[in-house]
């Protein structure tokens, strides 16, 4: 990694704690905070200082003097290069209370909410290849390894397929084994690269938006089904020769997209993913609910896991058959099926259309017939008339984006007044936010953690709130 240097070495200092953002913490002789990444409690190190400020400072490892007894070997060869997985020094155990603690920090200690005891976080059965969605990115200017000089290589060597770097968006780690999917992803991205390559096709250049070959998504099931799509900058000649090779090398591929993206950015969110090969979708099943995955679908990307975190809000929901469920921010309606045969009535409501057309299929084919599903702003959608339309909820449940909830919907949702709030939240320094929106009316009742990403700090959780 490249920091910019201050000339200040910190000596034999011990790393105390876990801190936020995946970082760990110690302190300078002076008595300062120093933030370190990829440093587990007990570790004695140096550190390299690159920030400093009156009350904390920043800096990187450059020498582990004495490992704590507790570091393990990161499995990844990328690590510390890739900006994914930091925790793997870390024993999964104290992964696991870090997480505890972040949401008890962000919920009681920072948000200064009443709480109860919070449940013991519930852990991740895989630990490795839980992801069931990875985007590799192409460049013809990857980042560079310690002593890699870019004039001294061949252009094809330049080359790379994987993750964006950290802190640089035109820049690309290329892999050769990630932990994180399991197979066909790697071979797919190897094969991928290798053909692109070795026929000639440019790799996408985003400063000087120039080449073709832009990304690969891959998607997977617990079944076996592979779903692939393949993104370029333009099209060009030997477009159907590419995906051709890679239907005939993989036949796990069940469905294989394209897209033709010539704007500045990678998002395909606004683009039009158009089928090659195979069926349009890939299927993934819970309980004996099938759901469709579509290029642009959202389904949670560690499966096992959201199981368990579903299962937690069903049960904090607390259903008996007779209640009106509102399921915002549905996505492609999972939760609110998964809850669907407890419920009288299930509404969903999610911004991209897209979703709740999948919600609407996957309803229909799972004879799901007490669930509505609407498109729009939250925001917009969700207003008084919506409510007297539609009927009070009994139960509200909230899984929004990283960023929370905006405030109109927790007026609208107080107005409504549920019997129950069940809150799903992957950012708990939001979820304290907007819960404490809803303090004065509701009392949280419980607290479960749910691990989803394994070696990272990120941590879902799910509140029960009941009207006071």
């Amino acid at each position: 990694m490249r920091h910019r240097k201050l000339d200040l070495v910190l000596q034999d200092v011990t790393i105390e704690a876990v801190a936020a953002e995946g970082k760990a913490i110690s302190h300078s002789p002076e008595g300062l905070v120093v933030f370190v990444p990829f440093a587990v409690p007990g570790d004695v190190v140096d550190i390299r200082v690159t920030k400093k400020r009156n009350s904390y400072m920043e800096g990187f490892i450059t020498e582990i003097k004495k490992p704590s007894e507790r570091r393990l070997e990161p499995f990844c060869k990328h690590f510390g290069t890739c900006g994914g997985c930091k925790w793997q020094p870390l024993p999964y155990d104290m992964q696991l209370a870090a997480k505890q603690q972040q949401v008890y920090d962000q919920l009681v200690r920072i948000g200064h909410l009443q709480v109860p005891e919070i449940q013991p976080i519930i852990p991740s059965d895989k630990t490795v290849f839980y992801r069931n969605k990875l985007e590799f990115t192409a460049s013809d200017r990857r980042w560079l390894l310690d002593g890699e000089i870019a004039e001294e290589l061949p252009p094809a060597e330049l080359c790379g397929l994987g993750f964006h770097v950290g802190k640089f968006f035109d820049k690309v780690l290329d892999l050769e084994k990630c932990w994180l999917q399991p197979e066909p992803s790697n071979e797919i991205r190897l094969f991928a690269k290798k053909y692109a390559i070795t026929h000639g096709i440019p790799f996408y250049n985003i400063r000087n938006n120039s080449g073709i070959f832009r990304s690969i998504f891959v998607r997977t099931t617990d079944s076996g089904e592979v779903m692939a799509i393949v993104c370029f900058a333009a099209d060009f000649p030997q477009r159907e020769a590419f995906l051709d090779a890679l239907k005939v090398r993989f036949p796990e591929i069940v469905s294989l997209y394209y897209i033709i993206n010539s704007k500045l950015n990678d998002s395909i969110s606004d683009q039009t993913p158009l089928l090659y090969s195979g069926q349009e979708a890939i299927y993934e099943e819970m309980e004996g609910l099938r759901f469709k995955i579509g290029p642009k679908s959202f389904f949670q990307t560690n499966t096992g896991q959201a199981y368990k975190l579903y299962s937690v809000a069903r049960e904090f929901a607390g259903l008996t058959g007779n209640e009106t469920v509102y399921d915002l921010y549905t996505g492609t309606g999972t939760i609110a099926q998964f809850v669907s045969r407890k419920a009288k009535k299930v509404i969903g409501i999610e911004y991209v259309p897209e979703a709740i057309e999948d919600a609407k299929i996957n309803a229909s084919a799972n004879g799901i017939s007490n669930c509505e599903f609407f498109a729009g702003d939250m925001k917009d959608v969700l207003d008084e008339a919506f409510v007297a339309s539609h009927g009070r909820p009994e139960v509200v449940i909230l899984d929004p984006p990283r960023a929370g909830i905006h405030p109109d919907v927790a007026k609208v949702i107080l107005g409504a007044a549920p019997d129950r709030i069940v809150y799903v939240s992957c950012n708990p320094a939001s979820q304290a936010r907007d819960l404490a929106a809803f303090a004065a009316d509701y009392e949280i009742v419980a607290v479960q953690p749910v691990d989803m990403f394994p070696h990272t700090q990120h941590v879902e959780n799910v509140c029960k709130l009941v009207r006071r």
